[in-house]
């Protein structure tokens, strides 16, 4: 399982990265995995205010129907409109092209709050 250094992570299995003020946001490896072969994904919207926690959109596979949570709350400034046509992305590079959206959180600091890639390799190992 992939796991890069450089996110944090949530408990719900979203990751982030941090890009100046805002943070890029997607589903782990793990989630992936767990999920199978993605076949749609309902993006949020861009304006639109999600809180911490909140849903985000959902990630539909073969296996399952799945939410998406914002780690952080803020603004949605940007989603990934080439997921519409290749959900795919979502398996096939979940930390690249697979990113679901970006959001210029409210409380720049909530990020700290999040798992560092230690902690989440902790939490997907038990």
């Amino acid at each position: 399982m992939n796991v890069p250094d450089n996110l944090r992570y949530s408990t719900d299995h979203e990751w982030i990265r941090s890009d100046g003020d805002r943070v890029r946001v997607g589903i782990t490896d793990y989630a992936q995995d767990a999920l199978g072969d993605v076949v749609f994904v309902e993006l949020p919207a861009e304006g639109a205010t999600v809180a911490a926690g909140g849903t985000l959109g959902e990630v539909e596979s073969t296996k399952s129907v799945s939410e998406i949570y914002a780690p952080v709350g803020g603004e949605v400034v940007a989603v990934n409109r080439a997921l519409s046509d290749a959900p795919e992305q979502v398996n096939q590079d979940p930390y690249g092209e697979g990113w679901i959206c970006e959001i210029l959180p409210s409380d720049p600091s909530a990020v700290d709050g999040l798992l560092d890639a230690e902690a989440y390799r902790q939490l997907t190992a038990g």
